[in-house]
């Protein structure tokens, strides 16, 4: 098989990740392919309808209202008396009409309550003063809030005056997120972005057009907010965000069988450099959800794609390119598993500066991030070149291709294997072989323990036989030697030693 033909479920033309529009900025998955600037345009342009739909939805109810009150009052007059009969006969239907009458003013009221202007600015007054803030910003600071803080404030005292006003804008800023907690995640975004683009524009004003100081202001904007309000913006619970990071942690596991040379990853991680790549590149991956700032997880995922580029460029001696940078990307995603990965992909798009999704290396990295993990979702047996039964049976668990003791399988075949791999399945191998030797020793001392009682019982037979073929017979004690001789005391008496003087 051809190397084209086995890129044909992974190559992404480089088009793609623009936006659809046109604009020639990187879209997003989660913008629907667009871009933030054309995101956000269409986001307004689709409120702004739903503004007018529910108007135009008030107004023709309080209409058909009006027309309900005058028919209702005009045949009162014109027919006022009415005989028994007939007004018992019709009380049903007058009080079904009354009912459905107080249910549309009902609605008119909550309409136009929800567009008056008085209605949108006195709840929150009153929240303001009646209701306590949200304790995701009344607890405690913690110490990196403090210090960000701290080098917030350091970096703008030389900004003299216009940094007292970037930091009092700040400040009231949080302050008005408190009392927006009850918001979609997408409205708290609107809020961010829409502050992000207030701040800019004051800044390319004061500036006089210099972008370089601008964003350098900006990122220190961004680092202080989104720092103050990590806890109550990251995952909120009125998303989904949750349940999607379990849904990638569940898909990316059921798809430990796919192998490097599945996905043709054109690295090689025998080679000691490469193998330290890879490794970085897990590390950084993983590291993204460490990160409370949007632009340092945009710096994570920057870092993780160097080291895959380096690894590729110094596995084929030559730059890596960008169809082969996405399988290794898809690949490091599948190996790392980094945890809450759909949550920081939100939390990146809801709250991170749009300029930097829109152009340059940490948007096109991050837009590549975002392909390899549809890519990981919608990942079939026509992506990594095999049958449906094969890739029904790797799922589920029922064989692996890491398993097969086919000789010309990849993992004796080919030369690129991991060696990591390769010393599992050499390890594998090993204790094969001891369980193999431990059932062979635990049969012998199971043996050897039955002839252990065969013996000791036909010892305990014989020593049997033998006490009944030779009783035991205890004779009287013997006496001295000469305890029978009567005539000892003829005898005579023992010889004594003699001295002599000379």
């Amino acid at each position: 098989m051809s190397q084209r033909s086995e890129r044909r479920g992974i190559h992404v033309d480089q088009s793609e990740l623009l936006c659809k529009k046109g604009c020639g900025y990187y879209g997003n998955a989660a913008w629907q392919g667009l871009c933030s600037k054309c995101w956000r345009e269409e986001y307004q342009r689709a409120r702004q309808k739903q503004i007018q739909d529910d108007w135009a939805l008030a107004e023709k109810l309080q209409r058909e209202e009006e027309a309900a009150y005058a028919s209702s009052h005009s045949s009162q007059s014109q027919s006022p008396a009415q005989p028994s009969q007939s007004q018992s006969s019709l009380t049903p239907f007058s009080k079904f009409e009354e009912k459905k009458t107080n249910e549309k003013t009902r609605k008119v009221t909550t309409v136009k309550k929800f567009f008056s202007p008085s209605s949108r600015t006195a709840p929150k007054k009153e929240s303001h003063e009646g209701k306590s803030h949200s304790p995701s910003f009344t607890r405690q600071p913690s110490l990196e809030t403090d210090r960000v803080s701290r080098d917030f404030v350091d970096f703008l005292k030389n900004l003299q005056k216009p940094g007292r006003e970037i930091h009092k804008q700040s400040r009231a800023f949080i302050e008005s997120m408190a009392n927006k907690k009850d918001l979609g995640a997408d409205e708290l975004s609107e809020c961010v972005q829409d502050f992000y683009q207030n701040m800019s524009d004051r800044l390319m004003t004061h500036f006089k057009g210099s972008s370089e100081k601008v964003e350098r202001v900006m990122d220190q904007v961004e680092k202080y907010i989104m720092t103050r309000l990590y806890k109550s913006v990251f995952c909120p619970e009125t998303t989904d965000d949750e349940r999607k990071d379990l849904a990638t942690q569940h898909r990316i596991r059921a798809l430990h069988w796919v192998t490097i040379q599945m996905l043709c990853v054109p690295v090689d991680e025998e080679i000691p450099e490469v193998a330290d790549s890879v490794v970085k590149a897990i590390t950084d991956i993983i590291e993204m959800d460490s990160k409370r700032v949007p632009r340092d997880k945009l710096a994570c995922i920057t870092s993780c794609s160097k080291h895959i580029f380096n690894a590729i460029k110094v596995t084929k001696k030559e730059p890596a390119s960008a169809d082969d940078f996405l399988p290794t990307l898809i690949y490091i995603v599948l190996k790392a598993n980094p945890p809450r990965l759909q949550s920081n992909i939100q939390y990146i798009t809801r709250f991170c500066n749009p300029s930097r999704l829109m152009t340059g290396e940490d948007g096109y990295y991050f837009t590549n991030l975002c392909c390899a993990v549809a890519f990981i979702e919608k990942l079939d047996a026509q992506s990594l070149n095999l049958s449906p039964e094969d890739f029904e049976r790797y799922m589920s668990g029922q064989v692996s291709p890491r398993r097969q003791d086919d000789p010309g399988s990849w993992t004796h075949s080919t030369p690129n294997v991991n060696p990591v791999i390769s010393q599992i399945h050499h390890t594998l191998d090993l204790l094969t072989c001891l369980e193999k030797r431990q059932q062979q020793v635990l049969d012998g001392a199971l043996t050897m323990q039955a002839e252990l009682h065969d013996w000791q019982d036909g010892v305990a037979r014989e020593v049997q036989d033998i006490l009944e073929k030779f009783p035991l017979e205890i004779k009287p004690r013997a006496s001295a030697i000469d305890a029978e001789n009567v005539e000892s005391d003829r005898l005579p008496p023992p010889l004594q030693p003699q001295v002599f003087a000379g």
